[in-house]
């Protein structure tokens, strides 16, 4: 419980820190302000990518980390230049709505079930992901929902949905946190849990839970970035927003993110093609 509140608080702080002060008036410097997913940030994959591209361009990046909906959120207001996020039908309707330019696909990874090595809900011998949700309800089995509109939970939620299903009860968390918090919950309770491949990976080594289940198409997972509408920001960073997005999908971005590595594994594969966008 301490650890959720502290997680609450140090991203409460983040968020507060970055939004204050950023604006082009407040420094010299030129500077975007992106809004993301806590699983690039988590992963270590964002840090990568903005120390090689202030170093190329000179322009800083400064973002805040939260869910998919809550940095969709931060858009609509204009409060961030951009947006790196990874749900496609949400994507979709902030593009529709107005809020953002157009979708650029940027990278993708995918996502994987998680669970004890014990596997009560016997998912590693499921043949779908579908199934495999399925036999985790039907067993009642610990599960750990992320439960804060992020990229993952939608994933989740669209599951749920296929199924017929509205999971409640005890076996079932919402824990209204990051993908770091939940892997550490559920590591802790001998749960599953829905997370990004990236953020298991860079953090496997502390996790009392593998990989029970992987491959599914509907698991695929892609990332795209989005430039927030000028007049939604007129003060913003529009030129710097647009570099940074043209960076990430040029041969360099792509490179970079291509050579990204925890624990010796690749966590995201480029595809500014949108081979793998939906």
């Amino acid at each position: 419980m301490l650890f959720r509140k502290l997680l609450l608080l140090t991203t409460l702080l983040i968020y507060c820190g970055v939004l204050v002060g950023c604006g082009k008036d407040s420094a010299s410097e030129r500077r975007v302000l992106l809004a993301t997913t806590t699983s690039t940030a988590h992963s270590g994959l964002l840090d990568h990518l903005i120390n090689a591209f202030t170093e190329s361009t000179g322009i800083r990046v400064d973002f805040v980390a939260v869910g998919t909906g809550a940095a969709l959120k931060l858009g609509e207001k204009g409060d961030v230049d951009v947006v790196l996020v990874h749900a496609a039908p949400a994507e979709k309707e902030f593009i529709s709505a107005g809020y953002g330019e157009k979708r650029i696909p940027v990278m993708y990874n995918d996502y994987v079930l998680l669970g004890p090595p014990e596997d009560p809900a016997g998912i590693s011998k499921c043949s779908s992901f579908q199934d495999a949700m399925r036999s985790i309800a039907e067993k009642r089995a610990p599960f750990i929902s992320r439960g804060d509109n992020s990229g993952t939970h939608m994933k989740e939620r669209a599951c749920w949905d296929l199924l017929g299903i509205t999971p409640s009860g005890s076996w079932y968390t919402e824990a209204g946190q990051g993908m770091g918090g939940c892997l550490l919950l559920a590591s802790e309770t001998k749960a599953y849990v829905l997370s990004d491949r990236g953020t298991y990976l860079s953090r496997f080594d502390d996790l009392a839970i593998q990989i029970l289940y992987e491959g599914d198409p509907l698991l695929y997972n892609p990332y795209t970035i989005m430039i927030v509408k000028r007049n939604l920001r007129p003060d913003g960073n529009y030129a710097e927003a647009k570099t940074f997005a043209d960076w990430l999908v040029s041969a360099a971005g792509q490179e970079r993110i291509a050579a990204f590595r925890a624990n010796g594994k690749q966590l995201f594969y480029p595809d500014a093609e949108g081979k793998y966008a939906q």
